[in-house]
């Protein structure tokens, strides 16, 4: 049954922060363009966050009333939840309305596996965002989007044998924008005539106010400063007058983050998703762990030259004007740093996750002698023809015997993609040693334009199913096919040679 229902339950609030509802949002955008139904569930989200769900069209749950009084748990961040895991789990089901969904996906550091085991009642397979590894988990698939040093030991133990891990920042949720601009990014040429200053959506101890005092310390005429705030920043007011008397640039809840990072020659900021936002158009940071979670992400990262990180004393302003005036004084360091980080993240995060899914409404079955006619008429269609290897049209007889021949093969699997019932396009995996060579096509004149991409990674997670020896997939593109290059570059695949190459386990 495709994947077409799709809950996430995750929350934000000034202790708990808008990082953990924001990476949910990329997800379910990307699911979204699948046809996946979406709803969210949340307690007491802000009110901005949850117009920002109306504006998308994606349903939204809120918990509200009086919950119960928070029972006694071993969790460190049991009191983000305002009551127990019990309670939260039968409003979560209440909120689910009886259906069985496709998948459940959890996002928040006061659930552990006892609410997990609840939600099976509703969720044919449950999926956690986690970076704490600090507790159970009851579920099918572990996202953990961050960068440690042990990365592959961290959760040993804290699930099932089967549960399926995606590990470290090639598997970070970033919205589609930073994939588009990365592929514009120029190489950063270490000099720094630009400076960010992000801490996060609320920034509840005002690091943002520190920072703008630092650099107006500095007094560098010459530097540009943009400074981002959420709309619910504790210090709004101040800081946009601070940035007006000292000809900074302020961003309020801005939508440009990604062009900003792009434009910028260094950031000054907080550790989170932000970190892989920045690392994927390259920019180097100046990071700071404000929040305890965050400290190891940092560490680690600087450990391998991702980011920039500093010891921080009671002075913050301070610190910060002595690291900026060393960086400005060590280009070699910055551009070493842009290309370090820009090599880690690439941006494909989302698209990883969407294969690791299933996440499309896309149904693949394998072809039989009774689609050879169909087949026949749409391969000499001439618009595919035209991006054929061979332009030439097939005669019936060759053709049909092709498709029998075909059928039999083990070293080959023809495919056929359907959406509501009807047939969308074609895709043949031809098989050597542990690669598959794929070629695929949309069913001409059908109406599904933009779908091949979506067929392509339905088509993946079949094979990953089917042939899970298969270790990568390559494809052939005739260099004037622009579209095709791009459907492979889209989703995921990498030029080597003359063939794009995605590894299968990705």
């Amino acid at each position: 049954m495709p994947v077409c229902h799709i809950a996430f339950r995750t929350d934000a609030s000034s202790e708990i922060g808008t990082g953990h509802f924001m990476r949910c949002l990329t997800l379910a955008d990307e699911l979204r363009k699948t046809g996946a139904e979406i709803r969210f569930i949340c307690r007491e989200l802000p009110a901005h966050l949850a117009e920002m769900l109306t504006e998308k069209g994606i349903s939204h749950f809120p918990l509200t009333g009086e919950p119960p009084a928070p029972h006694a748990s071993n969790l460190a961040h049991s009191h983000w939840l305002w009551t127990d895991q019990e309670h939260d789990a039968q409003v979560c089901l209440q909120a689910l309305e009886g259906q069985t969904w496709d998948w459940v996906v959890v996002d928040h550091y006061a659930l552990d596996h006892r609410w997990e085991s609840r939600m099976r009642i509703a969720a044919s397979k449950i999926m956690v965002i986690d970076d704490l590894a600090d507790r159970r988990h009851e579920c099918d698939l572990l996202l953990d989007q961050n960068y440690y040093i042990d990365m592959d030991e961290r959760y040993r133990d804290k699930v099932s044998e089967d549960c399926r891990l995606l590990l470290g920042p090639r598997y970070a949720l970033l919205r589609e924008e930073f994939r588009a601009l990365r592929k514009q990014d120029v190489p950063r040429s270490g000099d720094i005539r630009r400076i960010l200053v992000f801490f996060g959506g609320i920034d509840a101890d005002n690091f943002t106010g520190q920072a703008i005092q630092a650099l107006v310390r500095l007094n560098l005429k010459a530097l540009h400063v943009d400074v981002v705030i959420g709309a619910r920043h504790p210090q709004l007011s101040d800081i946009k007058n601070s940035c007006i008397a000292a000809g900074f640039t302020c961003h309020v809840q801005t939508p440009h983050m990604a062009e900003l990072m792009a434009t910028a020659d260094l950031a000054i900021g907080a550790g989170g998703i932000a970190t892989w936002e920045r690392c994927c158009l390259g920019l180097p940071t100046l990071a700071f762990s404000v929040a305890e979670n965050q400290r190891a992400q940092i560490r680690d990262a600087a450990e391998i030259g991702l980011l920039l990180t500093a010891n921080v004393s009671a002075d913050i302003p301070s610190a910060i004007c002595r690291q900026i005036s060393a960086l400005i004084d060590n280009p070699i360091l910055l551009r070493l740093t842009s290309r370090t980080a820009s090599a880690q993240v690439d941006g494909k995060g989302s698209l990883r996750i969407l294969t690791a899914l299933g996440a499309n409404n896309i149904h693949i079955r394998r072809a039989t002698i009774a689609d050879a006619r169909n087949l026949f008429d749409w391969r000499n269609h001439p618009d595919i023809r035209a991006v054929s290897y061979s332009h030439a049209e097939l005669d019936w007889p060759s053709h049909l015997q092709w498709v029998e021949q075909t059928l039999q093969r083990a070293d080959r699997e023809l495919l056929i993609g359907e959406l509501d019932g009807r047939a969308l396009g074609v895709v043949r995996f031809d098989f050597q040693d542990i690669t598959a060579e794929v070629s695929i096509y949309l069913v001409p004149d059908a109406g599904f334009s933009g779908q091949g991409r979506n067929l392509l990674l339905a088509a993946e997670h079949w094979m990953r199913i089917h042939h899970p020896k298969i270790g990568r997939v390559a494809a052939s593109v005739l260099g004037d096919n622009m579209p095709s290059q791009g459907l492979f570059l889209g989703a995921g695949y990498k030029m080597q040679d003359i063939h794009y190459i995605k590894e299968l386990q990705d």
